[in-house]
Formats: C-alpha cells, structure tokens, sequence
C-alpha cells in the first residue's frame, strides 16, 4: 500500500543517512556547523550506564573523542578569520562533519529507550559501525591542511591528540553485552524446546539493558513492533531480520507476563499526563474520527467501496482475514480498493499538531499488530515463548488473586487485540471457558478486559465456537444488560455482531428473551458506539428470520425511527436505515415501519439529502419493500411526495449498478399506479405531507 501522502519517512534504527555538504561551501558555515555538531556529540552523557546501558566503554570512547574534536575546531574557529580559511580545508572538514553525523545517529540509537534490546543483539554491528565512524574523523585529520592544524598551539595539540586517539580507538561489545547475548540465545533455545528458562537467567538480561518494569518491557515491545511494520512496508515480510525480531517480540512478552507481577500504572500514566490531550473540532463529533472496527483515532482514513471509512491497518487486516464484507454495513465488498480519505486524515492531523502531538509515522500504520500479525512468520522459538505465556496467563485466570486476574486479563485484552497468532493460541489453550467464568466476577477492571479479550477471540472462528459450545451467550447478554462499565457493555454487544455472523448462533441469540430487547434498549438510550454496535448486531440477528418478529414486538422501529429524526446527517443515520430495511424485509416489519407516524416522509428526505452512497441504496431498497409489502397506497404515498422522483431520477444517472437498478423499479411502480388508477383517485401532487401519511396509515 502506498503513502497517503508524501513526507520524509522517519530513520531506521541503525540507519545512517548523513549528510555530505554540497561541493561549493565556503569553509567559514562549514567549520560553524560542525562545531555546533561536535559539541552535541560531546554533550552525551556516556559515564551514566542508564543512558547507554550497551556498548557503554565505546560510547564513552566516542564522546570523549567528540569533546576533543570540539575544543580543537574552537580552537581553530578562534585562531583563524573568515577571509584566512584556505578552501584546501573544506574536503577534512566535510569528512569529519559526515563522521559526526554518523556517531551522532549511532549514539542516539544505543540510549534510544524501548531499543535496547535490539541493539544488544545488533553490538557488533553497531560497534563496527562506530569503529568505522573513528577511523573516518582520523583519516579526516590527516588530510587537514598544516595552515588549519598548526592555526595556534593549543588547536596543533588538540589535533594531534584527536588523531592519535581516533587512530587508537579499539571499538567492541563489552564483556557484559556478549554474555547477554548468549543467554539470549540460550533462552530461545529453551523455548523452541517448550521449556521455560530460570527467571534469574532471564532477569539477568533484562538487568543489562535496564528493563526493571512492566512498562520498559511493554516500551520494548513497542519498539520492535515499529521495526516490524517498517520491514512490512519495505517488502521484507519473509527476511530473517524479520523472523529474529518476532522472536525477540515473543521473548519480552513473555517475560512482561511472567516476570512482572503488577502493572505499573501509576508510570504509565504519569507519561500519559505527561503527554498533551488532543481534542477533537467543536464543529467534529469525536467518534467521527474512531475506526469503526478498533474505536481508535483514524490516524491513515481510507474509504471502501461501500462509503465506510476505516484506518488503513484495521480494514487490511479485516480483509487480510478472508472477509470480503463491509464490517458496518454487512454489504459484499465490490473491489479491495482503499481510496485515501484525505479530508478526515487533514482534519486528524490538524487536531494533533495543534495540541504538540505528532501524527504517527506512515510506516507504523500498515502492519498487522502490536506484536505481529497473522502473515508474520513465526519462529519455533517465538511460538514456544508465545505458548508458555498464555498458559501463564490462562493459569492466574483459574489460580490467580484477584490483583493477579486484572494483570492476567490485561495481557490477554492487550495480546488478543491484534494478533491473529495470539489469538489462536489463546483458543487452543482453552481461555474462552476461562474467560467465560470472569465475566461473573464483582470486579470492574476484571469484567471490562474479560470482555474486551473475548471480543478480540470471537474474531476466531475457533473463539467464536468455543464460546458458544461453552454457554457463553447467556453470560453475553448478562453483560449487555448489567456490565460494570458502559465500555464492558458496549464491547459485548460487539461480540454478539461476530457471533451473529453465524446463522446458527444468531438464532440461538435470539432465543435469549434479553438478547434483542437489550440492544433496543442501546439504540435507544446509548453512547455514540453504543449505539453503532448495538445497530450492527442488530442487523447481523435479523439474517435469522424467527428474530424479525422479535426486533418488532421489543419496538426495535421506534427507536430506530427516533434515531433516524435526531441524527439526519450522520453516521448513525445510514445504520438506522439498513436495519430498518432488513426489518422490512418480512411483511410484520414493514408494516411495522410504516405505523410510525412521518417515518416515510423522513426516508424520502434522507435519499435526498444523505451524502453516503450505501446509505443511499438501503433507502432506497426500504422504500421498495415498503411499496411491494404495503400495497398500492404505499405507492400512492411515494407518488405524491414531492422531490421523491428527481432523487430516482438522480440515482439511475449516478448510483451504483444495483442503486440504479433499484430506482428504475420503484420509478416503474409508480408510474404503472398512476396508468392504472383513475384520475380522481390519484393524490393530489401538492398535498400536505401529514394528511397524505395519515391516509395511508
């Protein structure tokens, strides 16, 4: 997938691109900018071991050979005038800024915080990069011309010491990173053998790259996951950089999981305060900016061929899975394109900067997870990691105290989320039965991520199986109706939309006297994404016909005819009318529609004013359904309202091939009515709205 927009993407850990000086620069803003340059370099604090907690001894040879080259172009800058630098210079002194601006890059990847685990499996590489960067500032001094070097006394010595210790430098991992190391390797050894290593063995490292809590590890991760999501955009799905780093990923879950027993959170959200808030336009409803499938901030909007807008990742990752449905309106996908929605991306990206929050990098938006997706391959060793994680975690939901739950369910709500691979082993470790059991549990936190982790398996075939065959509707519905948090009800009612997409466990649902009526009641009285899920299981229960009666005895009409009033233009407005046509699609559910007074008048009206195309062809297939089940005053009611034919009219011009084909049907009705029946009977063309509905009601 392509950039949605064009903007410098950012540097690779480990990646050099420096700079080199055009040809034509006067020595004068060349000596400037690397004396600025080299007193940055020398400005690291390389004695502190929690600033390079790897290659500490040649980040120090580094920095300390920065300072003197500092304190020799100071020299020099103060012993020459402009006019007296000869250009003979400016080859030594470009060569010595391109070595600083690779030392610069290297020593801010070795302190760079959640890197530090790769760059202890990469100290030799990095080492030998830095080796290189030296022994290029000591051929650089050798080519400086005496007239520079020897400028004053002080700038002569200082040059020959900088060279001597340039030339000298020896650059290697430390004892401490080559025996981390091996016990790396020796721990992914363990688990490609299913066998879980000594916690002191394990700690040991982490010790060296100084992570000492729950939060550094999940920082870690992080990291990783960003140099996956690079790899993924660059083509190199299948390269071994790849495999290694899904390793290491799995190894720093599984020591979050078993090695940390709390949750820092008090950490956590001090940096989250730390952060500034981002706030939405006051002209924007905030859940307007949510993809629909995560409820998370669009940060790379794309639109489908159905009109939705989705974030980039969320949709490739639903579609990556097989599905070829649209996930808010249930409609077949016609082609995989994803057109860059580049208003609602504009109007994401003002909002951020103009709280100091940068927009995420393009390269992180593609990938398929926080800690790997499902076409990421997979390691024994990472699948071993992965596998004794999860059988820790299923253990604390049996085992646990009730502190060591909301841990336990908390990895697997983070885990489940977007991992494809996770998931499975979640399924296949028996932790829905489990789960299951929590949703009962008085404990708020418990309760919101038990069903935050469920929702995440009943995107798995096999999750969605085991929670039906281990009774697990029921608890649902229990949920929908009593949660704790309104975020718990909310995502069971998402839960019951994956089931739904089983005929056989929609009917089951609605065999639940709760069930439907519950999310009639969401419609009716929810949050924005209350609301939207509540809509969207909704219509995924009514592909089961014995549900239709249902929805209509629980005023499932009513209140979407009240949702269709209060929110004409918004989103909400197009998932109003989609469930109201599959409503109608039984003739009790049509007639049921058109018992609410003004409800026809108000679909008219949104065909012709809604901007979105699906929205558009739901309408307009209700009001067919409405004609073929209501009869000829139906038809009668439509022939007389004014504006009702331009909008056909439109849509056979511009719809869709199936919108088009629609219009022409109902445009073909109400002509042959009005052929058919005799002059006096037609309605009058400009009669009043309200006396035309209580006609045909």
């Amino acid at each position: 997938m392509l950039p949605t927009r064009s903007q410098p993407r950012r540097r690779r850990l480990l990646a050099l691109p420096a700079v080199c000086p055009c040809e034509g620069i006067a020595p004068e803003p060349l000596l400037a900018s690397l004396v600025s340059l080299a007193a940055d370099v020398a400005g690291r604090k390389a004695g502190d071991a929690t600033a390079f907690p790897v290659l500490r001894r040649a980040a120090r040879q580094a920095v300390r050979l920065a300072g003197l080259l500092h304190a020799f172009l100071e020299e020099v800058q103060d012993a020459t005038t402009p006019s007296s630098l000869p250009y003979s210079a400016v080859l030594g002194l470009t060569e010595l800024h391109v070595a600083m601006q690779k030392t610069r890059f290297l020593l801010t990847d070795c302190a760079r915080r959640g890197a530090r685990l790769w760059v202890l499996v990469n100290a030799g590489q990095v080492a030998s990069e830095l080796r290189l960067c030296l022994g290029a500032v000591a051929a650089a001094m050798d080519v400086l011309p005496p007239s520079v070097l020897d400028a004053s006394a002080e700038s002569g010595e200082f040059g020959r010491l900088v060279s001597e210790q340039a030339w000298r430098a020896v650059v290697r991992p430390d004892a401490g990173d080559r025996l981390a190391v091996r016990s790396v390797r020796s721990i992914m050894d363990q688990f490609k053998k299913g066998v879980a290593p000594e916690a002191e063995d394990v700690m040991r490292v982490l010790r060296r790259i100084g992570v000492r809590t729950w939060s550094e590890c999940s920082e870690e991760i992080g990291f990783l996951d960003g140099e996956l999501s690079a790899r993924f955009d660059d083509g190199d799905e299948s390269s071994s950089e790849v495999v290694l780093i899904n390793g290491l990923m799995a190894f720093l879950v599984y020591c979050r999981v078993v090695l940390f027993d709390h949750i820092d959170s008090k950490q956590a959200d001090a940096a989250a305060a730390a952060r500034p808030p981002a706030t939405c336009p006051d002209w924007i409803r905030p859940e307007a900016l949510q993809c629909p499938i995560t409820l998370e901030l669009m940060t790379d909007p794309v639109t489908v061929s159905t009109g939705q807008t989705y974030d980039r990742a969320s949709i490739g990752r639903w579609m990556k899975a097989g599905c070829r449905t649209c996930p808010v309106t249930g409609e077949r996908l016609r082609t995989a394109d994803l057109v860059p929605n580049a208003a609602l991306c504009g109007i994401v990206e003002a909002m951020l900067l103009s709280n100091g929050v940068s927009l995420p990098d393009p390269s992180s938006r593609h990938h398929h997870g926080d800690v790997g997706g499902a076409a990421v391959p997979f390691s024994a060793s990472a699948a071993g990691a992965a596998r004794l994680a999860v059988a820790h975690i299923v253990a604390q939901f049996s085992t646990g105290s009730t502190e060591e739950r909301r841990k336990a369910t908390c990895e697997a709500r983070k885990l489940s989320k977007h991992s494809l691979f996770y998931r499975e082993r979640f399924v296949e470790a028996n932790a829905v039965p489990w789960l299951l059991c929590l949703l009962s549990i008085m404990d708020a936190s418990v309760q919101d991520n038990a069903v935050a982790a469920l929702l995440s398996l009943s995107k798995h075939p096999g999750g969605r199986a085991a929670l039906v065959e281990a009774g697990g509707i029921g608890l649902v519905v229990d949920v929908v109706n009593v949660g704790a948090k309104a975020e718990a009800q909310q995502n069971a009612v998402a839960i019951l939309f994956y089931l739904s997409s089983n005929p056989e466990y929609a009917e089951e649902i609605g065999c639940f006297p709760e069930a439907i009526p519950a999310l009639v009641r969401l419609i009716r009285e929810g949050a924005h994404r209350g609301r939207k899920n509540a809509m969207v299981s909704l219509y995924g229960l009514l592909q089961s016909p014995s549900n239709h009666a249902k929805a209509v005895a629980a005023g499932a009409v009513a209140a979407l005819a009240g949702l269709l009033s209060s929110d004409r233009d918004g989103d909400l407005a197009c998932d109003t009318v989609s469930v109201l046509a599959r409503i109608a699609e039984q003739p009790a559910g049509a007639l049921a529609v058109l018992s609410v007074p003004g409800l026809v008048v108000r679909l008219v009206e949104f065909l012709a004013a809604s901007p979105s195309r699906s929205g558009k062809d739901h309408c307009l297939g209700l009001l067919v359904l409405l004609c073929r089940h209501g009869g000829e005053k139906v038809v009668a009611l439509l022939g007389g309202m004014r504006g009702l034919m331009g909008s056909l009219h439109s849509l056979v011009a511009d719809g869709s091939p199936a919108t088009s084909k629609k219009a022409r049907s109902l445009i073909n009705v109400i002509h042959r009515h009005y052929e058919l029946s005799r002059p006096s009977s037609l309605p009058a063309p400009d009669a009043g709205r309200d006396r035309v509905v209580r006609v045909v009601l």
